[in-house]
């Protein structure tokens, strides 16, 4: 005769942690961690542009006219980018979200930021010059030293397009 069988517990789902590190008004009081550890794949997008990916197709706003981007996304930007300028991601890869001519100069500029390890594109810093127009910058820590990146977006519909970039040499 065969012993009595064990029921299987069933799997349980744990929550996982944040990928983004928070933002400064976001932390306590007193805990501020020197530096936030590095998570790889956390902007993670479709190499293939012919596959949607996630996130593909989505405006970075939905709202009223006038309504500025989430921070967040202007920041993931902003890192997707740097990881373009450093030769790390395809061009393609953000193309929903830039001009067909800001693509075209990302693409012609090639590496311009050479770093060993992959760059981190900081808190952004946004500004609104007028209706429209969102002007933001972030500095990009990329090992040995950093550089600073600029983009200006402009909102076309209920999107906002990246229409202008700049990088420090």
């Amino acid at each position: 005769m065969s012993p009595p069988r064990r029921q299987a517990s069933l799997p349980r789902i744990a929550p996982s942690p944040t990928a983004e590190p928070p933002y400064d008004d976001d932390r306590p009081a007193g805990d501020t961690p020197a530096m936030p550890p590095y998570v790889q794949g956390t902007l993670a997008l479709a190499l293939d542009p012919g596959k949607p990916g996630p996130s593909a197709g989505k405006p970075l706003v939905w709202g009223p006219p006038g309504a500025v981007p989430d921070e967040r996304r202007l920041r993931a930007l902003a890192q997707a980018v740097a990881e373009i300028l450093s030769g790390r991601r395809p061009p393609a890869s953000v193309s929903c979200h830039l001009t067909g001519r800001v693509q075209a100069e990302l693409v012609r500029s090639g590496k311009i930021i050479d770093s060993a390890r992959p760059p981190r594109a900081g808190r952004a810093h946004v500004s609104q010059p007028e209706d429209g127009v969102v002007e933001m910058c972030a500095v990009v820590d990329c090992g040995d030293r950093s550089r600073v990146l600029a983009l200006r977006l402009e909102r076309r519909g209920v999107r906002w397009l990246c229409t202008e970039f700049e990088t420090s040499p």
